[in-house]
């Protein structure tokens, strides 16, 4: 299996040798050249597999560089009860992703029970055992740079904490995460994680991670990795989960089922997509956003118009507050035709802060099954009201803006699965505002908001992101 840009002028490369650079040389992301099918018959053989075993059956097609015996034990080492421990009551951890059925065809896939209690868990596990692995094959280091709208960084860090030629330099926007999404990253004091707070919003962090990642030679001299859903390792562990959820709300593969995905930077629901493209019974992908809805804009218009830092709102689902959604590349590249020349001029506009227009491709995004929605504040403090009342579920501000759109866009007699993304306890403020009581949290979490605290403030400089680098390797 070899592995392309989407801007076309990088080699074609093995999973190993794309896992730990995130970006390609190019500046595009990297994609397989053509993606594996699943048949009826071995949709038939996953179904009823534990987790560890649908993993394997579905990583083992994108990854035939590792061994499989040893690909087989790192899954097996990150997918355990003893990781995905936080499950509600009465759901099983050896189920990894149980899902908590609300009614007759609607359902929450439990995506959060891992130890930062957010969906990203599920890939940065792998991930880091994946790093690990191939740093000890090589006997090489890396120093990981990556940004954070709040989950992805305490994800990243909680994965890599403590592992051997791993360092973790990471941006988050200054003072727009939750507490607790602060308590998380801060107060880790673990000598190879940094944290960065930005002076901006998340897209300024990520532009700044962008900027590092193209220059070829820094990257090269400080061995420059990345783990934020640029990088295809988390976009293919997190394939995974959308056939174990399909195979939890059907009987047989005649059915098709809809997902709906709250979106920030199209990294989940792209890995909706790709499974999908792989042969997955999927009639609906529905993006959900909150008042930064760039990304709801084209699918109903063809339009895709980031909005830059100074209009990008901060909101109480502060992980989707993001203007320009990084792998929304990897789906343009695919509606239009692969075409990397293409990808390449449509590009050039944005990083120029310009837009693009698909809408003369707008009937080709129904092929593909997508459909959006957006919510804002008062949406989402009265879908976790009537949640709680109707269902007795507590639900997050980010789940509450996927089951608004979802029961906006729900189909009669298609399964209707809702991705959780985050457990109630890491917004407890909006979540005191919407029902009045603090959410319950692990108890080993309890308190993390009062520990010390490590990091570093800067301004959306890459010439001071590149000196802080240099100076602590």
């Amino acid at each position: 299996m070899k592995y392309i840009s989407t801007r076309g002028q990088s080699p074609a490369l093995n999973f190993s040798e794309i896992l730990l650079g995130g970006l390609a040389p190019d500046g595009g992301l990297y994609l397989p050249e053509t993606y594996p099918q699943f048949t009826d018959a071995d949709l038939t053989s996953m179904r009823g597999m534990n987790y560890r075993d649908l993993a394997f059956a579905i990583l083992s097609r994108l990854i035939d560089d590792i061994p499989a015996s040893d690909l087989k034990a790192i899954i097996d080492k990150t997918y355990t009860a003893e990781v995905y421990s936080f499950t509600r009551a009465g759901q099983n951890a050896e189920d990894i992703t149980p899902i908590l059925k609300l009614e007759d065809n609607l359902y929450l896939l439990s995506l959060s029970n891992g130890p930062t209690l957010a969906f990203k868990d599920m890939a940065m596990q792998l991930l880091g055992n994946l790093f690990e692995y191939v740093l000890a094959k090589t006997g090489e280091t890396t120093n990981i740079l990556g940004a954070t709208s709040g989950d992805t960084g305490s994800a990243a860090e909680y994965a890599m904490r403590g592992k051997k030629g791993v360092r973790v330099f990471m941006l988050s926007p200054h003072k727009k995460m939750s507490r607790f999404q602060t308590a998380q990253m801060f107060s880790l004091q673990d000598d190879n994680i940094f944290n960065i707070a930005v002076n901006g919003v998340f897209d300024d962090c990520q532009d700044m991670v962008k900027a590092v990642s193209n220059d070829a030679a820094f990257k090269a001299k400080y061995k420059i990795g990345a783990v934020n859903s640029i990088n295809w390792g988390r976009i293919v562990a997190q394939v995974v989960y959308y056939f174990k959820g399909y195979f939890a709300v059907t009987k047989n593969n005649t059915q098709k089922v809809d997902f709906a995905v709250p979106s920030g930077n199209f990294g989940n629901v792209c890995a909706g997509h790709i499974a999908r493209m792989m042969g997955l019974p999927i009639d609906k992908l529905i993006v959900a956003t909150n008042e930064n809805d760039v990304l709801d804009e084209f699918f109903k218009t063809g339009v895709y118009k980031p909005r830059g830092s100074a209009n990008t709102y901060h909101t109480s689902s502060p992980s989707m507050d993001i203007s320009k959604a990084s792998n929304f590349e990897r789906f343009v590249f695919d509606l239009v035709g692969k075409d990397s020349a293409k990808v390449r001029e449509l590009w050039a506009s944005v990083d120029k802060g310009g837009a693009f227009d698909l809408a003369m491709l707008m009937p080709k995004l129904a092929d593909y099954g997508f459909v959006s929605g957006s919510s804002n504040h008062a949406n989402r403090m009265q879908t976790i009201r009537e949640t709680k009342a109707k269902y007795g579920v507590v639900i997050d501000t980010h789940t509450a803006d996927g089951l608004k759109v979802a029961l906006e866009l729900r189909q009669a007699n298609t399964p209707m699965v809702v991705l959780e993304t985050a457990l109630p306890a890491k917004f407890e403020d909006a979540l005191v505002e919407a029902l009045g009581v603090v959410p319950p949290r692990p108890y080993s979490l309890k308190g993390i908001e009062n520990l010390p605290q490590k990091f570093t403030v800067m301004e959306a400089s890459t010439d001071e992101i590149k000196a802080y680098i240099e100076k602590n390797i």
